[in-house]
């Protein structure tokens, strides 16, 4: 069986550590109307989260790691 190819597009918007945790960045805030957002709510946005770990778990077979 072939090696399953690794989804580039999604190798992209995310980071692992070292540890094996799923790191992404927010979507939110990033491009236009931010004026109406408040300035809390535009800076939680520029924070990267951990991935919950259902998320993880299909992201995993996206990627083989």
């Amino acid at each position: 069986m072939p090696k399953q190819k690794t989804n580039k597009s999604v190798l992209k918007r995310i980071k692992v550590t070292s540890t094996g945790k799923i790191l992404r960045r927010h979507q939110f805030g990033s491009g236009h109307l931010k004026r109406n957002k408040s300035k809390g709510a535009l800076n939680r946005q520029k924070k990267t989260s951990i991935l919950f770990k259902g998320e993880a778990k299909n992201l995993r077979k996206v990627i083989p790691i």
